[in-house]
């Protein structure tokens, strides 16, 4: 197996974006990263996209051939492929990617995500979104996303003693993080006060423990380490890419304080990076509810377990504490536009690795992990990055 790099990236601005389609959040994010890249188009091989449901959405199936279509590809006749895995789908389609560069299939690949969620009404969103989750068994009985990790959050809180102060810090801390970002959705600092006195959407859970709607793509390019030198000098390379499954339903689930194919895929990223947690010096993981940041960070290792909620409430993920964790905002401030989420984790890890975070760039940036899931947590793909 070759060595891979990620040689180039590009984000759309994340929110509810009225003005664009589907294709022009594709092709802005993917000529994005080519131009960053400082590839021409004849230089791909293969793309992968990621999306979770543009049929539902937009009524737009067939994801890989508008993606190589808007991005100006088409002509050239590569193979563009899309990857669903609901919020993974990102994280996945990178993967995708990886393993056909490593293999010696493909030299260089573009992979991406998108998705245009805010072109239907909030209660059918809720229902697209609920097709992550068992169908039959849980979203047929009304089973929503906040609910079900809001039984996770009940569950930690009982074993652990997890306050709802310690949940909202977590949001607090993204949205400080968020405010520095200008691709985030929600760019405003929120307090502790804001997020208990919010809207309860499932106990324990208040509307600003969730995050939102939104519409955004994200792309990256990648390619052999060695023909990543005939780009840059900036070389940052994949030191692991890792996926692991699980039950789809909660009620499969051997536990229920943490997600298990989140467990086994840190492990097998670990075992091919060759190093461990402690490792680490920054993670963007998926804060798609405050639980998740907490159960990610014990589940990767950077804290026991039972132990991430008082991690957050000390600062210790802080921008300038012992490991920071969403530097970008995270999903709760940047967005979640699902099938981009994962790319979008992977941006950021290149800017921090770059040293181009700007106001929210933290000093020591060499190795950095991201942590994307599909629904809850059905799905887990960990991806590792050095600065090399």
């Amino acid at each position: 197996m070759r060595d891979v790099a990620i040689i180039g990236s590009g984000v759309t601005k994340f929110g509810e974006l009225w003005e664009k389609s589907l294709a022009d959040l594709v092709a802005e994010a993917g000529i994005s990263a080519i131009m960053d890249a400082g590839i021409d188009g004849t230089d791909i091989d293969a793309m992968y996209i990621g999306g979770m449901s543009a049929g539902r959405f937009v009524g737009q199936e067939h994801l890989g051939a508008l993606a190589a279509e808007v991005s100006g590809l088409s002509e050239l006749h590569i193979p563009s492929t899309r990857v669903e895995a609901a919020c993974a789908s990102g994280g996945l389609a990178l993967h995708s990617g990886y393993l056909a560069v490593a293999s010696g299939m493909y030299d260089t690949v573009i992979v991406g995500g998108a998705e245009k969620m805010t072109d239907v009404a909030g209660k059918e969103a809720t229902n697209i979104l609920a097709s992550a989750a068992d169908r039959e068994w849980e979203a047929f009985f009304g089973a929503t996303f906040p609910g079900l990790y809001a039984l996770l959050a009940r569950y930690h809180m009982h074993k652990y003693g997890t306050t709802p102060e310690q949940l909202a810090a977590v949001a607090v801390k993204n949205h400080h993080n968020g405010s520095m970002n200008p691709k985030a959705q929600y760019r405003r600092e929120i307090t502790i006060e804001d997020v208990l006195n919010s809207t309860m959407v499932a106990d324990p859970l208040h509307l600003l423990d969730c995050s939102p709607i939104t519409d955004g793509a994200a792309s990256a390019v990648i390619t052999s380490v060695e023909k990543a030198k005939e780009y840059t000098d900036d070389i940052i390379k994949i030191k692991a890419s890792a996926q692991a499954s699980d039950s789809i339903s909660l009620a499969g689930r051997s536990r229920f304080d943490a997600l298990p194919a989140t467990i086994e895929a840190a492990k097998r990223a670990y075992k091919q990076a060759g190093i461990e947690p402690s490792d680490i010096d920054f993670a963007e993981v998926h804060d798609c509810f405050t639980i998740a940041e907490i159960m990610a960070i014990e589940d990767l290792g950077f804290f026991k377990k039972g132990e991430g909620g008082k991690a957050a409430e000390e600062g210790l993920t802080a921008l300038d504490g012992e490991i920071p964790i969403n530097t970008s905002g995270g999903l709760k401030s940047k967005g979640h536009p699902v099938g981009a989420t994962g790319i979008a984790q992977i941006h950021e890890l290149l800017l921090q690795l770059r040293g181009k975070a700007d106001k929210r760039q933290i000093e020591k940036a060499e190795i950095g992990l991201a942590h994307n899931v599909g629904g809850s947590g059905g799905t887990a793909v960990i991806h590792i990055l050095e600065a090399i």
